[in-house]
């Protein structure tokens, strides 16, 4: 009896590791060094088909080129998915965000947090038509975007294969990458084999461009002013102050100096200003998900006149218990897409909130944009303000308010302020008699 268990215990175990590969895997894939090698080391170390996903959510780089890599590397035509995002990017996943005056840790804006649910979705969405049984990203065993990428996709496909290339291998630096590229004649950048690009990693995308590691891991180290892309030095950004007015409909920008324009064109125009303006730069040591602290520098230029003008319309249409209500959850919130939980039960309810609490957000905001920074110099809501100007007046109100309620307003709320100093009186009171006591030989009786 136990030698046939046995022999079905082993008929079992190699009909597991026969079927231990998948047949095929859609790829998250820039058409860079990284992605490139993970494209051939999956067809090699588990002979499966890859299918290719690139996204285009406004990197600013050419995304085309990596249909031609793919190509040549033996990827069938019908197997490359090349897609533009950028609307759905900043409709359903920018503008939700910053609906909420969301930052992490009080300064970063998320720029490539919130990007990666929507990978996540698009690498499922394509698995399911491809009829893919696994899904293989870039990110490194170090970092958030693994954790990203995971989430999001275990919580749209619960039983998906996730193969990430960076925890199995052994190519872990740039001169391994190169080398292993150079054995499967993989095309490689000039630059980048010469070592002539960018020391440090970037991200980029339509909210933002970070940049991590090499010469940044010190964090005392400030960044040559030639690292930064799309913003002017302040010092060097126009003399005279720009003026720009932003139309708000349920929280979000719908229209700048009265023209009318979609999510993504919205925040490309703000990144083109405020990147002239020197707007939007950070230098900041952040805490990752993972454990490590990790020093990241960032330019958001049209997602920090964003978040400013998005609190100014706020101020005038909101009710401060809601208001602050909404700043009091703010930070789990931000905590929940920095850690990767777009998709959690959780976030979801949490935006139903957020978002019921913008349908008073309408008006218009007036900035002053100027050498790095951004100052709310007007705001207005015709239908929706809360601003009573007759009542906040420091002139004669006509009766509108009545000062004198203000007396017993003050008088309940400081109640148990005067109902702890007396005891505290009483006790310093009776502490300094005993005292007095003690030295005249007697004690004071109770």
């Amino acid at each position: 009896m136990s030698e046939a268990i046995g022999k079905v215990a082993k008929k079992a175990t190699a009909k597991s590791a026969a079927g231990d590969k998948p047949k095929r895997v859609v790829l998250a894939y820039s058409g860079g060094l990284d992605t490139s090698v993970i494209l051939k080391w999956l067809q090699d170390e588990y002979q499966c088909e890859v299918v290719t996903f690139t996204a285009d959510i406004g990197q600013g780089e050419e995304v085309e080129p990596a249909r031609k890599k793919a190509l040549a590397m033996g990827i069938k035509k019908e197997h490359i998915f090349i897609e533009d995002l950028r609307e759905e990017f900043v409709r359903d996943f920018v503008f939700p965000m910053f609906r909420a005056n969301t930052v992490y840790e009080g300064e970063y804006l998320l720029g490539t947090s919130i990007a990666r649910p929507l990978i996540a979705k698009q690498l499922i969405s394509i698995a399911r038509k491809t009829g893919a049984d696994a899904i293989s990203h870039g990110a490194t065993g170090k970092g958030n975007d693994q954790v990203r990428f995971e989430l999001g996709a275990y919580a749209l496909m619960p039983n998906v294969r996730i193969i990430a290339p960076w925890r199995e291998w052994d190519l872990l630096s740039r001169d391994k990458l190169l080398a292993y590229a150079d054995k499967h004649k993989i095309p490689v950048d000039f630059k980048k084999r010469k070592g002539q690009g960018a020391p440090y990693s970037m991200d980029a995308n339509l909210l933002h461009i970070s940049y991590e590691g090499g010469i940044l891991e010190d964090p005392n180290f400030e960044p040559e002013s030639s690292m930064w892309r799309i913003t002017a030095s302040p010092e060097k950004a126009p003399n005279k102050p720009e003026y720009i007015e932003l139309d708000y409909l349920k929280g979000d920008i719908v229209a700048i100096d009265g023209k009318k324009l979609s999510p993504a064109k919205v925040l490309s125009e703000l990144n083109r200003v405020g990147g002239k303006h020197g707007i939007g730069r950070l230098d900041m040591v952040e805490n990752r998900y993972v454990g490590m602290k990790s020093r990241g520098c960032y330019e958001t230029p049209g997602g920090t006149i964003m978040l400013r003008a998005h609190r100014a319309i706020e101020s005038i249409t909101m009710d401060r218990e809601v208001l602050a209500l909404k700043d009091d959850l703010m930070p789990r919130y931000g905590r929940m897409i920095y850690n990767g939980y777009w998709f959690s039960p959780e976030r979801v309810l949490l935006q139903s909130l957020i978002d019921q609490s913008q349908a008073s957000v309408n008006g218009r905001v007036k900035l002053k944009l100027y050498k790095g920074t951004v100052m709310c110099v007007g705001r207005e809501s015709k239908t929706d303000s809360l601003f009573d100007q007759t009542i906040s007046t420091f002139d004669d109100d006509g009766g509108a308010y009545n000062q004198a309620d203000a007396g017993g307003f003050i008088k309940l709320n400081a109640l148990r302020l005067r109902i702890a100093a007396n005891k505290a009186a009483n006790k310093a009171a009776n502490k300094a008699a005993n005292k007095t006591a003690a030295k005249s030989g007697t004690r004071k009786k109770k």
